[in-house]
């Protein structure tokens, strides 16, 4: 009885944690959304982005379709059998799979074989400690390979981009800090939180930096110094400009933590954890006994609703005129689209990540895409009771990493428009100029508010690859993003990484002696 109460706990937590944001990320959210500039593209990003938080809340579906790799840090009292802990964590988490909470993410880093459980070799990953409390303590994070992407450890001394010299001393750390917000982005779905720590070797300090991100949004550190230095980080940041999704604007980060280790005296490790907006991450106290949920934590306090942001489309604040596209698209129809226009996709596209931009650069593709849409996608997919698939969480991944092959991929087939989050390289930007194509930015991590404008999956393709990486034909309608990267040489993101980076360099000067 105690170990099926246990799994059931667990399945709550996973359940919860994907679905629920916690009530001080909320908080945190509802703030930036209240100080920006209404009419912008970053307030759009921000009133999308609370009304998928609200559709997730109340659909029980992930708020991402990116459930990362589970993370587990555990407590126990002495004597507890952690063996059991482990493998009921294991049942859990394949019942969440199966379950659509989780997305199946563990791949065979030799083969490339997904399990479709989320099992394999060191995953999920589970960290147990003892103490001297008389219940377990379960801590999970889940987070997403785009903002996992963007982590960042310095040694020091080191040359930083656009903020120079960092020396090994609190003000060579604040110089790293601050460098760790600029070059995510809009890559790591800002506006984000950070945790860093100082100290420690290579492992370790990575560790510290991701245990910071268990601490609540609104604690205060013990240390003095470190709490001065996370409010700094905080508004200092928010001056950059990079912005809500790297569109521009007021809110780029929400929140920084930060811990402190030895270290040897060789090595001066700064290391930064980022997390994007979707900062999904809860924790409960279990009775050793029953099994049973005593407590949750991070859901002090009042829990913001955002029950009116689905009774109108975000997009309606900053474009009148929306472009109407529908597939297959003419090279006239994308050399007429400009940075800044916001359009609506109807009728098809289909999902193509990692996994399909390498086969598609060595074979056929398996269906004609001239003039179609390739969508950064990895869904979130479940079978109804008919044996149809359904789409339960759908938003973009980040596309930077398919700039080795996007243009020649472009050109290959003859695709007209891609789309994904955080923008990409000069090698795409080149192509798309000399082919007649754009990039398209959807909102990260609105997994269900994108869910929501695709009506129907009429097939998939390279399904060998695994549910996320399969090529999925969605039809859509009114599918939303904007236009950021223009077959006429520009590109917004290269134009915010340059302004930020000019603003970065303001804080060059030594702040602490």
């Amino acid at each position: 009885m105690y170990l099926e109460t246990l799994e059931k706990s667990i399945y709550e937590l996973i359940t919860e944690t994907s679905t629920n944001l916690p009530k001080d990320v909320r908080r945190a959210v509802s703030k930036a959304k209240a100080a920006e500039n209404a009419g912008t593209r970053a307030s759009m990003s921000l009133d999308t982005i609370t009304n998928n938080i609200q559709m997730a809340d109340d659909k029980v579906s992930p708020i991402c379709q990116d459930t990362g790799m589970p993370t587990f840090k555990i407590k126990t009292p002495i004597g507890v059998n952690q063996l059991e802990i482990k493998a009921a964590i294991k049942r859990a988490i394949v019942s969440a799979t199966k379950n659509a909470k989780l997305r199946p993410n563990a791949v065979d880093s030799l083969t490339g074989e997904n399990s479709g459980d989320n099992l394999g070799e060191g995953v999920p990953v589970v960290k147990f400690e003892q103490w001297e409390n008389d219940y377990i303590e379960m801590k999970l994070i889940l987070k997403g390979g785009g903002c996992e992407n963007k982590n960042i450890q310095y040694s020091l001394p080191t040359e930083l981009e656009g903020i120079g010299r960092a020396g090994r001393d609190l003000d060579g750390i604040r110089k790293c800090i601050l460098h760790s917000v600029y070059q995510a982005q809009g890559q790591g779905c800002s506006a984000g939180f950070i945790g860093v720590g100082i100290g420690g070797d290579r492992a370790s300090g990575y560790d510290l930096a991701k245990e910071q991100l268990f601490r609540s949004v609104d604690d205060v550190n013990s240390n003095s110094q470190l709490a001065e230095l996370e409010e700094y980080t905080v508004e200092k940041a928010n001056t950059l400009g990079i912005g809500t999704m790297g569109f521009g604007g007021e809110a780029t980060l929400l929140g920084c933590k930060i811990g402190v280790m030895h270290r040897i005296p060789a090595s001066f490790f700064v290391s930064v954890a980022y997390n994007c907006w979707a900062y999904r991450r809860l924790a409960i106290n279990i009775n050793p006994t029953t099994g049973q949920i005593n407590e949750w934590q991070f859901q002090e306090g009042e829990k913001v609703e955002f029950k009116d942001e689905d009774k109108v489309d975000p997009t309606e604040e900053i474009a009148t005129n929306f472009v109407e596209l529908r597939a297959p698209v003419s090279e006239e129809a994308i050399r007429k689209l400009k940075v800044g226009d916001v359009v609506k996709i109807s009728g098809m596209m289909y999902t193509g990540r990692d996994a399909i931009h390498k086969y598609l650069s060595d074979h056929d593709a398996p269906l004609d895409l001239n003039g179609q849409i390739i969508y950064h996608c990895g869904p979130v997919v479940l079978k109804d009771k008919e044996g149809n698939w359904q789409i339960k969480a759908a938003g973009p991944t980040t596309s930077i990493r398919e700039e080795p092959y996007q243009g020649d991929i472009m050109k290959k087939f003859g695709i007209r428009a891609v789309m994904g989050k955080g923008g990409m390289g000069p090698k795409t930007l080149a192509a798309l100029s000399e082919h007649g194509g754009v990039y398209l930015n959807a909102i990260g991590g609105a997994a269900q508010y994108y869910a929501n404008c695709i009506t129907g999956v009429e097939g998939v393709d390279l399904m060998q690859f695994g549910l996320p990486e399969a090529m999925w034909h969605l039809r859509v309608e009114d599918f939303t993003a904007v236009v950021t990267m223009d077959s006429h040489g520009n590109s917004l993101h290269a134009d915010v990484d340059k302004s930020s980076l000019e603003k970065l360099a303001l804080y060059s000067e030594r702040v602490y002696k």
